[in-house]
């Protein structure tokens, strides 16, 4: 980012620091390591703020979401398996969803799912089972899309939302033995959800920097590896998001120099802030309302 601002000297800097994002989905925001982190990203944030605002940078702080503690994994893909709904095909004694050929899925998002149902006649019993499990707080149809603001066309032909102490895994698989091989790794692009899990190194393996290390050592040597050192136990994670918390000390922040600034407002209004904060032309300046939204 001071290389960045540094070289080009952007309008606009969107700079992420990941600290509390990955150590509260791992510890929970109730763990005591959390003040470690807290102390990192306080000297990081810090640093980088002061080396900005000589340059004469307006500093912005914004998070997108705020983690509470979970300890409740929800296997939607698991459910819809049970009954049959799910296609999977096996390759090499592992087992791979074939989201084409199933007629429902879930693709999961931490506290949020969006589930697809391609045989239109089991979109109501489809609701009934997701409101029958344990951890599913909501399901939300058509209209409750509509009046989330969820009514996108990629959106899910339902959407359903975790109760405070629980998340959404994309795991489909009964049987450790038959995860596919990229379960084991990280892979942001084949998995059918984000994968939290991603952040531990399983504890069952012995010496796992070595095991890294020879890993690293064969691919660079050409032969053909998967770094897989990730665990199968979502109950390890202890920190999520994606719900509407009923705290609002749980919610994101916007912080800065807004004279104007309400006390809350929708995440939708966020970005015309920012276009405010790096100069938005006097002459075609919008005006917030009192819930500090644009027209």
């Amino acid at each position: 980012a001071k290389w960045v601002e540094d070289k080009h000297r952007p309008s606009l800097s969107l700079v992420y620091l990941p600290h509390l994002d990955y150590g509260l989905q791992k510890a929970g925001p109730e763990a005591a390591s959390t003040e470690t982190e807290l102390a990192l990203i306080d000297e990081t944030a810090g640093e980088l703020a002061a080396f900005l605002e000589e340059r004469g940078v307006r500093v912005v702080v914004l998070s997108e979401y705020g983690i509470t503690p979970v300890d409740r994994p929800v296997y939607l893909n698991r459910v819809f398996r049970d009954k049959g709904w799910i296609t999977l095909k096996e390759e090499l004694g592992r087992e791979l969803l074939d989201l084409g050929a199933s007629r429902v899925f879930a693709l999961a998002d931490h506290q949020a799912a969006h589930v697809y149902v391609r045989d239109t006649s089991l979109l109501e019993p489809v609701a009934e089972v997701l409101r029958s499990t344990p951890g599913v707080e909501r399901v939300l149809d058509a209209a409750g899309k509509r009046e989330a603001g969820l009514d996108h066309p990629r959106a899910g032909d339902l959407v359903a939302l975790a109760d405070k102490r629980s998340w959404f895994s994309y795991y489909y698989w009964e049987d450790d033995r038959k995860a596919p091989d990229f379960a084991r790794c990280v892979d942001i692009h084949r998995k059918p959800g984000f994968d939290p899990v991603e952040l531990f190194i399983n504890p069952a393996l012995r010496i796992p920097k070595v095991r890294a290390g020879w890993k690293l050592l064969k691919k660079k040597l050409g032969f053909r590896m998967l770094m897989d050192l990730i665990p199968l136990d979502a109950t390890l994670v202890k920190g999520s998001h994606g719900r509407l918390p009923e705290d609002s000390l749980d919610w994101p922040v916007l912080a800065g120099d807004f004279p104007d600034l309400p006390e809350s407002l929708e995440a939708t209004g966020v970005r015309d802030w920012l276009l405010l904060a790096c100069g938005w032309p006097e002459s075609e300046k919008p005006v917030p309302d009192s819930r500090g939204e644009f027209s």
